[in-house]
C-alpha cells in the first residue's frame, strides 16, 4: 500500500502550470502528495523538477486538428497513466479534459478532476455551430466517465454547462481560481507622471486586444496624453493568436507598446495607473486578481469571469464586450479621476484579501483532493494498484 497518494496535473503548457498552478502544487506536495506534472516542456522544465515534482514531457499541441495526431495524444496519455498509476488526476483546460478523461477511463484511474479555466474559444457565441455542437457532445460524453468532478471558477460557467446538459449539477464544484499571494502582489501607491494603461494578457483577439488598441487610438486622437501597454506572450497554438507582424505594426504606428512576457508582474502593476481587460469571456482572470491585490482600479468587460472580480463603479468600470468606444470612455473617465482610482484600488485590495487569497483557495482544493483520494483508496482495495 502506498504511503503517499499520487496527484497528477495534466496541463498543455509548462508556463501555464508555472503561472497558474505552482502554488497549489506546492501546497499539495507539502500536504503529503507525490506530485506529477504532465505538460509540454518549453521554458520551465528545470524549475518544475527543482520543486521536487516528477515531470513528464508531452507533445499535446492545443491547435492541432490532425485526427491521427490527436489519437496518438490519447494513446500517449493512456500509457502515461498506466505507468504512473495516479490516485487523482487534475486536468486543466479543454484538451486535457477531453483527452485525459478518455485516457483515465481506459486505464481505470479512480478519481478525476476536470477543471475549466473558462469555457474557451468554441463556447463563445458566434462560433461555428457545428463545432460547438461537436464540442458539447464530446464533453458530455467524457464528463460522464468514471468518478469525476467538474471544477469551474464562476457561477456563469456552471449554469451554462449544467443548463445545456454538458455536465450534471451533482458533479460540479465552484472554486474561484487558484488564489493570489497577497504578500507578493502587495498594495502599491498610485504612480505619478504620464499615465500608464496596461492590458496584461496573452496576445489573443478574444482577450479584447484589438478593442484596446482601437480605444487607445481614439484617445490619442483626442489628445489624451498616456501610454498604452500590452503585456503578455504570444500564444501561437491558440486559434485566436495575434500575429507578431500585427503587434509590430501597432508599435510602429505608436498607438501601443508591447512589453512581451514579463516575470515581474508586481513591478508592472506598480507602474500601472489603470489595468484593463476587455476579454470576451473568462473563467476567473488571474491578471485582474493580481491587479486588484496591488490596489489598482480596473476596466473590464461585463462577461463571465471579469464581472466576478470587477463590480461596476465599486472597484472599477464594466463595459460591453467588443465595444472600443465604451472602452475608451471608461478609460478616459478613470484617468481623469485620481481620487476615484484610489478608492477603487483600496476596495479591490480588500476584496482579494477576503475572497481570493492563496491559502483560502488552496484549502478548498486540498479538501477536494482529500475527498477524491478516499475514492482512490476504495478502488485500490478492489485491485486498481
Amino acid at each position: 500500500m502506498r504511503d503517499r497518494p499520487r496527484l497528477l496535473y495534466l496541463i498543455t503548457e509548462d508556463w501555464y502550470f508555472w503561472s497558474h498552478r505552482l502554488d497549489l502544487a506546492r501546497a499539495a506536495r507539502d500536504a503529503g502528495y507525490d506530485v506529477i506534472v504532465a505538460t509540454r516542456v518549453t521554458d520551465h522544465g528545470e524549475r518544475i523538477r527543482a520543486e521536487g515534482f516528477q515531470l513528464e514531457s508531452l507533445e499535446m499541441v492545443r491547435r492541432s486538428r490532425n485526427p491521427f495526431r490527436e489519437a496518438v495524444a490519447v494513446v500517449e496519455l493512456a500509457r502515461l497513466y498506466r505507468r504512473v498509476r495516479p490516485d487523482v488526476v487534475h486536468h486543466v483546460a479543454m484538451k486535457p479534459i477531453l483527452y485525459g478523461s478518455v485516457a483515465a477511463w481506459l486505464t481505470r484511474v479512480p478519481a478525476v478532476i476536470n477543471a475549466f479555466a473558462g469555457l474557451g474559444y468554441t463556447f463563445m457565441d458566434g462560433r461555428n455551430r457545428l463545432l460547438r455542437w461537436g464540442m458539447k457532445t464530446a464533453l458530455r460524453t467524457v464528463l460522464s466517465l468514471g468518478h469525476s468532478v467538474v471544477l469551474v471558477q464562476n457561477h456563469d460557467d456552471q449554469d451554462r454547462l449544467v443548463g445545456e446538459g454538458v455536465a450534471l449539477a451533482s458533479r460540479t464544484r465552484i472554486i474561484a481560481g487558484s488564489g493570489i499571494d497577497v504578500a507578493v502582489y502587495a498594495l502599491q501607491p498610485q504612480p505619478s507622471g504620464v499615465p500608464i494603461v496596461v492590458l496584461p494578457a496573452r496576445m489573443l483577439w478574444d482577450k479584447g486586444v484589438g478593442e484596446f488598441v482601437e480605444a487607445a487610438r481614439r484617445l490619442k486622437r483626442k489628445g489624451l496624453h498616456a501610454r498604452f501597454i500590452l503585456v503578455g506572450r504570444r500564444d501561437e497554438h491558440n486559434p485566436a493568436a495575434i500575429s507578431e507582424i500585427r503587434l509590430k505594426e501597432w508599435m510602429q504606428e505608436g498607438v501601443v507598446e508591447w512589453w512581451g512576457h514579463r516575470e515581474d508582474m508586481p513591478a508592472v502593476y506598480a507602474e500601472a495607473t489603470l489595468v484593463v481587460l476587455p476579454s470576451y469571456r473568462e473563467g476567473l482572470p488571474k491578471v485582474l486578481l493580481e491587479a486588484a491585490a496591488c490596489g489598482r482600479a480596473m476596466v473590464a468587460t461585463d462577461v463571465p469571469g471579469c464581472r466576478e472580480i470587477v463590480r461596476d463603479r465599486f472597484n472599477g468600470l464594466l463595459v460591453s464586450p467588443k465595444d472600443s468606444v465604451a472602452l475608451a470612455a471608461a478609460i478616459e473617465e478613470l484617468l481623469s479621476d485620481r481620487e476615484a482610482r484610489e478608492i477603487m484600488g483600496q476596495r479591490s485590495r480588500t476584496r482579494v484579501v477576503a475572497e481570493w487569497s492563496g491559502p483560502r483557495i488552496t484549502e478548498q482544493v486540498l479538501a477536494l483532493y482529500q475527498d477524491m483520494v478516499k475514492v482512490s483508496a476504495i478502488d485500490r482495495s478492489h485491485g486498481y494498484a
